[in-house]
């Protein structure tokens, strides 16, 4: 590990030792299916930890939470996020089987017991989250669907329940606009990483008490897809 000892120097030994076991475990599955980009295989720790871990940097999960991690793919963010927070609940879903059943490896051999992986849709999952993180797995408004009623209300230890979600900045912000709605905090990976990867990343934290309702989120999906279709259609 390079990048991550200069970011967060409180990590523990433990910890390191854990993410340097994750990254050496999704090199070896890569090796067996995608669970990311082949050119992406030299830059797992930037391109797949750190930016994972720019949502310990927004926001700190208090001890005790539950947390869901949608879309998680080969575990990100949710496997760096479990090894961060060793005293929170962790369930890592996702639609393709081939990929939980490396997360469950992964989680295996790391020794992350609080660790639940499924293969499935979010709202298939039972009962209800202090935080739901996702990563660029679709927009806002579409993914804020899925999750929106698996979000617990108010405030754990005084920090906002809700949506961590990392995506492109510009995303972000055309989609807050659309939807109306002012986040908790919103920030820049590059506020955090000095590396030129992070200018084009950024993390968003939306509270529960604000997301809007199932119509609103429909037709606000719709108009950007049909935003979408005649942009395409005039390229």
């Amino acid at each position: 590990m390079d990048f991550v000892p200069k970011y967060f120097p409180e990590f523990s030994e433990k910890q390191m030792k854990q993410l340097d076991q994750l990254l050496a475990c999704v090199r070896e599955w890569n090796g067996k299916i995608n669970l990311i980009s082949r050119k992406d295989t030299e830059h797992i720790e930037e391109h797949h930890i750190l930016h994972s871990l720019g949502i310990v940097k927004a926001v700190k999960f208090p001890a005790g939470s539950r947390v869901m991690d949608v879309g998680t793919g080969g575990g990100f963010p949710g496997l760096v996020l479990a090894i961060v927070y060793p005293d929170c609940q962790f369930t890592l879903v996702d639609s393709i089987g081939k990929k939980i059943m490396a997360v469950k490896d992964m989680a295996q051999q790391i020794g992350l017991k609080h660790v639940t992986a499924r293969q499935c849709r979010a709202e298939e999952v039972n009962g209800s989250f202090d935080f739901i993180t996702g990563r660029a797995v679709t927009r806002l408004p579409e993914f804020i669907g899925w999750v929106r009623r698996k979000i617990s209300p108010g405030t754990k230890e005084g920090i906002s329940r809700g949506i961590v979600y990392l995506k492109g900045p510009n995303d972000i912000r055309k989609e807050l606009e659309a939807m109306q709605v002012k986040p908790v905090s919103c920030h820049i990976l590059s506020e955090f990483f000095d590396e030129p990867f992070f200018a084009e990343k950024a993390v968003v934290h939306l509270a529960s008490d604000t997301l809007p309702k199932e119509q609103a989120l429909q037709r606000i999906a719709e108009m950007m897809k049909k935003e979408d279709e005649a942009r395409q259609a005039g390229e």
